[in-house]
């Protein structure tokens, strides 16, 4: 069977083919680690957008946010997938702050609370490398929901959405310093892990194996590019 039909037979009934991200070979995502698994090949697939009705709570929240967004709800939302029980609605960038806005303080949705931004970063989605991805909860209504953005490597820009949610201002810093994601508007983008002088962002799938040393009572341990390879 073609890469294409083993998409299409794991797609569910009325839902579009699965998203093939990428094949990993090995039991962490390398050839020739010792774990026993060295010829595991793993596909990463994101599911497709999922049609009406979503289930549960899940068609009113949308028909209210995609009321209150108006004529731009069209562009704002770009799709919703339903997976695991759980919502996501995908987000054009540049509405960001406004469905935050909306999700936060509409009576009957009143998402209050952003529990962070994590960043994902997948290669093989050109155009789309980086992922910021936002939990939401809804303190009042005991629901949560999940937002994603999606930017590219060479235009990794997300508005901060600090003004809605204050406390995702470590949050973003955390993103940006390990993944690049550069949250416009931030009150002050800094690096909040690696030294400020840190060159590239080492959570990122690209970021070259190495580092530096570690040293610990008196011993050293070799950056992971200078140990011994196992083949």
């Amino acid at each position: 069977m073609s890469d294409d039909k083993q998409l299409d037979a794991l797609a569910p009934e009325g839902r579009e083919p699965l998203t093939l991200i990428n094949v990993r070979e090995g039991m962490f995502g390398a050839r020739g680690d010792t774990s026993g698994y060295d010829g595991l090949v793993q596909r990463v697939q994101m599911p497709g957008a999922t049609e009406r009705p979503y289930g549960e709570w899940f068609d009113g929240a949308v028909d209210i946010l995609t009321e209150l967004l108006g004529d731009a709800a069209d562009e704002a939302i770009e799709f919703v997938v339903v997976d695991r029980g759980e919502l996501t609605l995908y987000i054009q960038r540049d509405h960001l702050v406004d469905v935050c806005r909306h999700l936060r303080d509409d009576q009957d949705l009143r998402f209050e609370m952003c529990l962070g931004v994590s960043g994902v970063h997948y290669p093989a989605d050109k155009g789309r490398e980086l992922h910021a991805v936002y939990p939401l909860q809804s303190i009042t209504h005991n629901r949560r929901l999940r937002l994603e953005v999606a930017v590219g490597d060479d235009d990794p820009h997300v508005p901060s959405v600090v003004s809605v949610y204050p406390m995702n201002n470590w949050h973003e810093r955390e993103t940006w310093d390990f993944f690049g994601i550069i949250f416009d508007d931030h009150p002050s983008l800094a690096r909040i892990e690696m030294p400020d002088d840190w060159v590239g962002h080492p959570q990122r799938k690209d970021y070259p194996l190495g580092g530096i040393p570690v040293e610990y009572k008196g011993a050293e341990i070799p950056s992971p590019d200078e140990r011994r390879q196992y083949r």
